[in-house]
C-alpha cells in the first residue's frame, strides 16, 4: 500500500485495475480508487493536487495518449461536486470567457510572429518575394493552431528555430515522396531519411534565396502549395501525424 502514497505516471496494466510502472513492474490499483477518464482538464488538475494519483498514459508509436488518472474515489466525487457548484456561478462563466478571449488574442499574435519568423528564415530574393509570403502563410496555417502537435507549439526552442524546423517539416511532406516511402523498421533509419530530405530541402530553398529563375510549372514549392491541406481544390497529401510531433531528433535537423 505504500506505493499508493506517491503520484506517478504509469501505463495500462495487463488486468483490470492494474497498471505498469516505468520500471515494468505491474501494480494493483489501491482499494477505494477509481479511474477518472480524460476530458475535463480542470477536474483532472484539481484531483491531482488533492493527493496521490496515478496518471495513465499509453504510448502508440511516438505519440502518448492519456487514459485518465486513478485516484481516491472520495477525492473525485468531492472535487467534481465543488467544481459543478463553481460552474453554476455566473462569475465563473465570465472568467472562462475572459480567459478564452485572452488566449485567442495571444494565439493571433503568435500566428503573426511565427509567420514572420518563417518569412525571415526563407529569405527569398526579391523576385520570389510573393512566393515566400504565400509559403510562410501556408506553413504557419498548418503549424500554429493549438493541438496541431507540431514544432511550432513547443516552448523548448526559440521561435526562430521553430520556424526553421516547421519549414523543413512542411517541405518534407509537401515536396518530397516521404509520405509514400516504405522505410525499413531499422533503428535510426527514419531519422537518417529525414536528415537526407532536410538537406535536399535546404538546397531547394537556396536557389530561391539566390534569385535563380524558376519555371512556375516545374516549381516544387508551387506544387506543394497547391496540394497542401486547405489549398483550393486539393485534398492534400496524406501526411504522417507522428512526424509532425516534435522530439529531440528534430533538433538534429536544425
Amino acid at each position: 500500500m505504500a506505493k499508493a502514497e506517491q503520484s506517478r505516471e504509469v501505463a495500462p496494466g495487463p488486468r483490470p485495475r492494474s497498471v505498469r510502472a516505468a520500471s515494468g513492474e505491474v501494480l494493483e490499483v489501491p482499494e477505494g480508487w477509481t479511474l477518472l477518464p480524460p476530458g475535463d482538464a480542470a477536474l483532472t488538475r484539481r484531483v491531482k493536487k488533492a493527493g496521490p494519483s496515478w496518471t495513465v498514459k499509453e504510448k502508440k508509436g511516438r505519440k502518448s495518449f492519456s487514459r485518465g488518472i486513478w485516484a481516491p474515489a472520495e477525492h473525485i466525487v468531492r472535487i467534481r461536486r465543488e467544481l459543478a457548484a463553481e460552474r453554476e456561478d455566473p462569475a465563473y462563466t465570465r472568467r472562462l470567457e475572459a480567459g478564452r478571449a485572452r488566449r485567442a488574442r495571444d494565439q493571433a499574435r503568435y500566428a503573426v510572429e511565427f509567420e514572420g519568423a518563417v518569412l525571415e528564415f526563407l529569405a527569398f530574393a526579391p523576385r520570389h518575394a510573393a512566393l515566400a509570403r504565400r509559403l510562410a502563410a501556408a506553413i504557419a496555417a498548418h503549424a500554429v493552431p493549438v493541438g496541431s502537435g507540431t514544432v511550432a507549439r513547443t516552448q523548448r526552442i526559440s521561435v526562430e528555430r521553430r520556424a526553421e524546423a516547421a519549414t523543413i517539416a512542411w517541405l518534407r511532406h509537401q515536396t518530397t515522396g516521404y509520405d509514400s516511402m516504405t522505410i525499413p523498421r531499422v533503428k535510426g533509419m527514419r531519422r537518417e531519411v529525414r536528415r537526407l530530405l532536410a538537406q535536399r530541402s535546404r538546397e531547394l530553398l537556396e536557389g530561391y534565396r539566390r534569385g535563380r529563375p524558376v519555371d512556375p510549372d516545374r516549381c516544387l514549392l508551387e506544387r506543394g502549395l497547391k496540394q497542401a491541406p486547405g489549398a483550393e481544390g486539393s485534398e492534400g497529401l496524406p501526411g504522417s501525424d507522428e512526424d509532425d510531433d516534435f522530439d529531440d531528433a528534430d533538433l538534429e535537423l536544425l
